[in-house]
């Protein structure tokens, strides 16, 4: 199975750009789920694929014609750049930028939509790990009450996934800090 470095991931997004603005377009992503991990944080060295929701162009399929050249330029999976996790966003915020150049712009989530997609998920260590350091964040940036944390999370949360996310976020919370 391929994995992606900093690096590959900024190669891969350049190259994606470079084509976009060849055609005189301008790709508009926001990045999710690992990528962001390893851009944005450097909490892990490599992520399996590039998840990400494509916001401009509107015709997704050119982004995704373009993301297949530059899978038969650098002999990576068809797919390294895909959608999979849009299933865990509700809605889009707007954080920081990840990467930009010429034809491209790739951004990340709000902090809070980041940790309430990980708390959503819950399938592995990876997704603990992660809303270990998501969590961690955005206690040390927002100097808010678990509470308050916690109703900046809900408008993000996956219908159905409420529950398992409450209690995921508690348990981590009383890891991390105890039980206030």
């Amino acid at each position: 199975m391929a994995t992606f470095t900093r690096q590959e991931i900024e190669e891969g997004l350049r190259k994606l750009g470079e084509l976009a603005h060849a055609r005189g377009l301008k790709i508009q992503l926001t990045l999710v789920g690992g990528a962001v991990m390893v851009l944005r944080f450097d909490a892990r060295l490599s992520t399996r694929d590039v998840d990400a929701v494509i916001l401009s162009p509107r015709e997704a399929k050119i982004v995704r014609e373009l993301a297949r050249q530059v899978a038969e330029e650098s002999d990576w999976p068809e797919d390294w750049l895909n959608d999979g996790a849009k299933g865990y966003l509700v809605g889009i915020s707007e954080g920081d930028v990840l990467f930009q150049s010429p034809g491209i712009e790739a951004r990340a989530p709000s902090l809070e939509q980041l940790l309430a997609m990980k708390l959503s998920a819950w399938r592995d260590d990876l997704d603990i790990s992660d809303a270990r350091r998501l969590l961690r964040e955005v206690v040390n940036t927002s100097k808010r009450t678990r509470d308050e944390i916690w109703e900046s999370l809900e408008p993000y949360l996956v219908k159905g996934d409420e529950l398992t996310a409450q209690y995921a976020f508690l348990d981590l919370w009383e890891t991390l800090y105890g039980t206030n």
